[in-house]
């Protein structure tokens, strides 16, 4: 297994300890803002960890990368500068988008990458 990216320690062992036969973690991200906690990407699945429910719940949730139908750039301002100037994606999902944000914008664009090269 190669070296993989990770902000959080916990986390990472978080995802880890809920891996598939075979699977191998790729990046794990700390997320910012309401509700995301952490993002997950492994050679099989994306894992959202979300801390927005009622009651300190929380849910984790798997999404195969063959259900993704799109993965933005999520910005509140023009695209006079780069590409990837924000630091925020969102995965869309069926009819839900997930959107999470990074502590900058070379997080985003290696998970967003990630996504791509693997979504079917």
């Amino acid at each position: 297994m190669s070296e993989v990216a990770y902000d959080n320690k916990g986390q990472l062992e978080q995802v880890q300890s809920g891996l598939l036969d075979g699977e191998e973690i790729l990046a794990v991200y700390d997320a910012i803002g309401a509700g995301t906690g952490f993002i997950g990407l492994t050679t099989r699945r994306i894992i959202i960890q979300d801390q927005s429910y009622v009651g300190k719940r929380f849910a984790i949730t798997s999404i195969p990368y063959s259900k993704v139908s799109s993965v933005s750039v999520v910005s509140n301002k023009s695209w006079a500068g780069q590409f990837f100037s924000s630091g925020t994606i969102g995965i869309t999902v069926g009819t839900h988008t997930y959107e999470v944000e990074f502590r900058g914008s070379d997080k985003a664009h290696h998970v967003h990458n990630l996504i791509l090269s693997r979504a079917s």
